[in-house]
């Protein structure tokens, strides 16, 4: 796993800049935000043990969650709520397969007029028999893993309610937890950091009485979204100390075909028990105590030399060093000098957002709808959402963390050219749910859906603008091709009308049938702005443009109005708004001139009608955290900015920022970053602009003197 640190070493001038922004960052700011002050005035502190409020440290590939003791206390407190989860990208688990079922017996047959005949998708097959088998098998495998539970170990007595006068704090600028309580009247101190370059978390403990600490390895449940914690099948995995020293241990854990290992080293005289089969207590000798505890998937050299392994100083030094970087390197946005008062809660979301994606979303692989905090759809990831998770780290100051992960779209190359290949296309396909591996998940939504295609090149595109090189088109051009090759293979000329058409696919507005389903709006301008750029790509680097994708480019169908002049769901949806199957789930047709520039597809009084009909006759209870921001974007880039940060602030359920800053969605999906990615980046276009912006400051918020924002270090979105 490349932590965010190590990813930064992309820039040749990385570690000269570092030490310059590490030393500018202890100083008092002289011009521009003071960025220390903001930070600090978006510190989440917390006095509770609010399930909706766990706080996170991470590095992008691996992150921990706490409770209000700074560790893993109170885990069945929390399962309900933001649970407190220990996840990395490379801890994954499958179940048995016992009947040896196959991704073939999950292939069923659509014929939608293009592709091949019968051509091949994975799906959840509802009829009884193998193919039924294997679907819910793969659909459920792999799933990702709580790697351990590590919090302290108190008697069975001791409730929430033994705790009082609870002060937590997130320290933004250095990635800390500092956390402080009496427990029975004693008092507690607990600093929690995490590693930026391994998967290892580091705490110190401060008590008038020692204090043990418990490791505590579940086996996963399986389970659609939860905390991935089954604490009742001790038979079913097995858990042993593999090494011990004066301050250390080392411990295995094997599920199944899955093993890893998780390493152990303190300060000080401890001891250690097992209280259970899968249960170890670290019990200190004194009441000031520090450890440090790192998950590894493979037994590396540390277990037999545990002073390799960072202590809690050197671990809270390269915490500090790393956030230093990160936030003096990035992106700035100050709402200080605004008038209206919803002002302060938009800065604190943005400031938020910007940390737990970073925690969450900045790995060896794209992340999941709940990153690395608990499991939403089994731990997987989804291919659609990645350019809402990320294409902010591009316009912000980091496209280095974008770049970082593109990287994993090479090792999905093969399975993608397969997916393409079965159902008669050209170039790749990418899935929509996937994991490490690139499989294809079993979905008879997900696997018809496209609007994730044109993803790649589009972020492709903007970590070109961050860094224009011919490194990195020499790096993506391959996959930009491909893609821009299915995309076009995929278009179906009409001869009547000579357009070409989309068809046969579920739209980014779910509700909405693949057999039934033609030039749905986003998707029409998704594919005219991708086929562009992959154009543009192949005149950067000398070659002439394809003539095939011109005529697609050229030739593309314009979104389809209705009598009053508002765009349609697809031009295969009734011409009537008033019929509400149609105005619920994602409205998408806002995205068609909002994630994408206006083109000739599109007419902007004809948008500026459509965002008027959605804005008040939509289901926005039934929407979801992305929409917002999507909204905005719509409204920004038509000259609406007053309904850009209506749409940003909007009171609804699933547009709520929980203290920790995550996004709620639902008692099921208690948070949600793709929401967070998205806020960043309306804000990011409604600061710095957009292609075709007016030359204005600040061209998204409203320039009547209530919105004075002042940015630093973002770039215009494409």
């Amino acid at each position: 796993m490349k932590s965010l640190l190590q990813k930064k070493l992309w820039r040749r001038e990385k570690f000269f800049f570092f030490l310059l922004n590490f030393f500018f960052f202890l100083l008092p700011a002289q011009a521009g935000i003071n960025r220390t002050a903001l930070l600090e005035r978006n510190n989440p502190q917390l006095h509770s043990f609010d399930s909706l409020s766990s706080l996170t440290i991470g590095n992008g590939g691996f992150a921990m969650t706490v409770d209000a003791t700074g560790l893993q206390t109170f885990p069945e407190h929390y399962s309900k709520g933001v649970p407190l989860g220990t996840q990395s990208d490379w801890g994954w688990h499958s179940f048995p397969n016992p009947k040896g079922l196959l991704p073939a017996d999950c292939l069923l047959p659509y014929d939608f007029g293009h592709g091949s005949p019968e051509a091949l998708y994975s799906c959840q097959v509802r009829t009884e028999g193998r193919g039924h088998d294997a679907s819910e098998w793969y659909r459920v495998n792999p799933h990702r893993l709580h790697l351990g539970i590590v919090g302290f170990e108190l008697p069975d007595v001791i409730t929430l309610d033994d705790f009082t006068d609870i002060s937590q704090m997130l320290e933004l600028s250095s990635g800390t937890i500092r956390s402080s309580f009496h427990l029975q009247g004693s008092p507690v101190s607990v600093t929690t950091v995490c590693h930026p370059t391994r998967d290892l978390v580091s705490a110190h403990i401060v008590s008038s009485l020692p204090i043990p600490i418990k490791l505590h390895f579940p086996y996963p449940t399986g389970a659609h979204a939860d905390d991935a914690c089954n604490w009742d099948a001790e038979n079913r995995h097995s858990s042993t100390i593999v090494s011990t020293g004066d301050h250390s241990a080392a411990f295995r854990h094997v599920l199944d075909g899955t093993t890893y290992f998780v390493s152990f080293r303190w300060e000080g005289e401890a001891s250690i028990t097992r209280k259970a089969p899968h249960y170890f207590v670290i019990t200190p000798s004194s009441g000031e105590f520090s450890f440090s505890c790192e998950f590894l998937p493979t037994y590396r050299h540390e277990f037999r030399h545990p002073v390799s392994i960072p202590s809690f100083k050197e671990t809270r030094l390269a915490s500090a060093e790393h956030w230093a970087s990160f936030w003096n390197e990035g992106g700035m946005v100050d709402f200080s000098a605004c008038k209206d008062p919803r002002a302060p809660e938009l800065e604190r979301r943005v400031v938020l957002s910007q940390y737990l994606l970073a925690v969450n979303c900045a790995g060896d692989t794209p992340p999941q709808e709940t990153g690395l905090t608990y499991n939403s759809w089994y731990g997987k990831f989804h291919l659609e959402m990645i350019w809402w998770h990320q294409a902010h780290f591009a316009l912000w100051g980091h496209p280095e963390l974008l770049d970082h992960t593109l990287e994993w779209y090479e090792h999905a190359e093969p399975m993608a050219r397969e997916i393409a290949e079965r159902q008669g296309f050209d170039g790749i396909r990418w899935m929509k749910m996937t994991d490490p591996s690139a499989a294809e998940a079993p979905s008879n939504v997900g696997s018809f859906l496209i609007w994730q295609q044109p993803h790649f090149i589009h972020l492709a595109e903007l970590v070109y603008r961050a860094n224009p090189s011919d490194e990195i088109l020499q790096k993506y051009y391959k996959l930009v091709q491909a893609t821009a090759d299915f995309m076009c293979s995929f278009a179906v000329k009409d001869e009547q009308s000579g357009k070409y058409i989309l068809k046969g696919y579920i739209p980014a507005q779910e509700t909405l049938r693949a057999a039934e389903t033609i030039n749905s709006p986003l998707e029409l301008s998704a594919w005219k702005c991708a086929l562009q750029i992959a154009q543009k790509w192949r005149q950067r680097l000398g070659m002439r443009p394809r003539s095939d994708w011109d005529n697609v480019i050229d030739n593309l169908s314009p979104l389809k109005v209705n009598d009053d002049g508002i765009y349609l769901a697809a031009e295969s949806a009734p011409a009537s708004y008033t019929d509400t199957r149609f105005m619920t789930d994602h409205p998408a047709v806002l995205g068609a001139v909002g994630m994408y520039p206006a083109s000739n597809l599109t007419d902007i009084p004809t948008m500026r009608r459509t965002l008027d009909c959605v804005w008040n006759m939509w289901g926005w209870d039934t929407c979801w955290g992305w929409d917002f921001p999507m909204t905005a974007m719509c409204a920004a880039r038509i000259g609406e900015p007053e309904k850009a940060v209506d749409a940003l602030l909007m009171d609804k359920s699933k547009n709520r920022y929980l203290p920790n800053g995550h996004n709620y969605q639902t008692d099921r999906l208690r948070i949600y970053l793709p929401g967070n990615g998205g806020l960043l980046i309306a804000v990011a276009m409604m600061c710095a602009g957009w292609d075709g912006a007016p030359k204005t400051p600040n061209p998204g918020f409203p320039a009547d003197g209530t919105w004075n924002v002042q940015w630093e270090g973002l770039l215009p979105l494409i």
